[in-house]
């Protein structure tokens, strides 16, 4: 995979950790612009960096995402970005195909602001992302939440009435409008490497697979499925009780032990 494109716009191209919030807007290697955001981590640190990639229909505006992010800036600087067709961000989503390229733009955003290590954390969506993008390109830490295991599906009600916004024109007018999520009307071709198929690629890199009892869109064959494919030891497993799905039901709690599983990969030398 291409690295992205150099944006024009200066803010992306800072080469040192900056204090206070910073906005910019990254350009991918296929051209498509993606806002991000870059909050500085405890005492300006710069360690470690979280780059968090949000579900289907979420943003880097969106309540929820922005409270995850703020509770993981507690361990490390936090890079937020809205995925292509959400939010700010131009184009239309391909629902995890290209929105690898928005994950390595934030990614090398991070590096070029001088970040030792960065970590990626992906819900839903983005978790299925984090995990390809980690095997196609490689980061220092990965934390999937909420990810499906493999493609297409429709074994939920919820992935059913999914499944019906993005394939059906009148599904994606109601996307648009009434979601705020423009997508892209041609299917796959070729079809990406699932999640499953994703996995193995990325030992040893540090890898933790975060899943609901209560997802109401991915039962638990779909973590476990996961984790197996990462053979052992080159994946952790939590199956959290009463958790339901991605970034909108993570607690405070299961943020704050996802911040400190990452900072523990990385001790302060």
């Amino acid at each position: 995979m291409e690295s992205p494109a150099e944006t024009t716009d200066s803010h992306s191209r800072v080469s040192v950790i900056t204090s206070g919030v910073r906005r910019t807007v990254l350009l991918t290697s296929d051209q498509v612009p993606v806002e991000a955001e870059h909050a500085p981590g405890p005492s300006g640190s710069g360690r470690l960096a979280i780059v968090v990639a949000h579900g289907f229909t979420g943003a880097l505006e969106r309540p929820a995402l922005r409270r995850a992010a703020g509770r993981l800036a507690a361990y490390g600087g936090v890079v937020t970005f809205s995925f292509r067709g959400h939010g700010g961000s131009g184009g239309r989503s391909t629902v995890g195909d290209r929105e690898v390229l928005d994950l390595e733009a934030a990614v090398g955003w991070a590096r070029r602001l001088g970040y030792e290590k960065v970590a990626t954390v992906g819900f839903s969506m983005g978790g299925s992302v984090v995990l390809r993008h980690a095997a196609l390109v490689g980061v220092d830490a990965v934390v999937s939440v909420s990810s499906p295991a493999r493609w297409y599906y429709r074994g939920t009600p919820p992935m059913r009435r999914l499944h019906w916004v993005v394939t059906r024109p009148v599904g994606r007018l109601v996307s648009r409008y009434g979601l705020h999520t423009r997508i892209h009307t041609r299917g796959w071709d070729p079809v990406p490497l699932s999640p499953v198929q994703a996995v193995p690629l990325i030992p040893p890199t540090p890898l933790l697979v975060v899943h609901g009892d209560r997802d109401a869109f991915f039962p638990l064959d779909h973590p476990r499925s996961l984790a197996e494919a990462a053979g052992p030891g080159g994946a952790e497993l939590w199956i959290e009780p009463g958790f339901g799905h991605a970034e909108n039901a993570a607690e405070p709690e299961l943020l704050d032990r996802i911040g400190a599983w990452l900072t523990a990969r990385f001790p302060a030398s």
